[in-house]
């Protein structure tokens, strides 16, 4: 599998979850072993040889690359999840999605001070997901050594707002 034959698993649906918006479905390149390898090397290929001590993983499509990555890089997982999702004491977080506003949270002694910390989800759209998840790691004392991602809209400027901040953004798979 190549790149190529990798982005023409992805399924696009128009007017998903609102009007207007041409969601990027993921889900087909986990359905098969192959599509699945595959992600889980360029993941690993990408991330390698970054300095990291845990992967942080945004709710919910995150989990699943996030989860690949830190097991291939032997690091534990910290879950960035919605408002209420998680017990016991955690900090929060407001942010702005492209159609709408959102609360995140994480436990507050998921991440130690000074930790090297690379933040996972499946998409990159406008950054205002990925720019509150590094805030609650920057809040624990975490240190935001860059961002993953499967897919990148380049149309919506996220990673131009990441590279703003100075996070370091890799992608696999991106969209003009």
């Amino acid at each position: 599998m190549d790149n190529i034959q990798f982005k023409d698993l992805v399924r696009i649906w128009n007017d998903f979850p609102t009007k207007g918006i041409k969601f990027k479905d993921i889900n087909p390149l986990l359905m098969t072993p192959d599509s699945l390898n595959y992600l889980d090397e360029k993941l690993f290929h990408m991330c390698g040889n970054v300095q990291v001590n845990k992967i942080a993983a945004i709710e919910s499509r995150g989990f699943i690359p996030g989860s690949l990555l830190a097991k291939s890089l032997g690091k534990g997982l910290v879950l960035i999840r919605k408002e209420g999702k998680l017990p016991g004491p955690t900090i929060k977080q407001p942010y702005s999605i492209e159609y709408g506003t959102r609360i995140m949270e994480v436990q507050n002694d998921a991440i130690l001070d000074g930790e090297k910390i690379l933040i996972v989800d499946d998409l990159l759209a406008t950054g205002g997901t990925a720019v509150a998840a590094a805030s609650l790691v920057e809040k624990l004392g975490g240190i935001v050594v860059g961002f993953v991602f499967i897919i990148c809209l380049n149309y919506l400027d996220g990673m131009d707002t990441l590279k703003k901040h100075g996070y370091d953004v890799n992608c696999i798979l991106e969209y003009d």
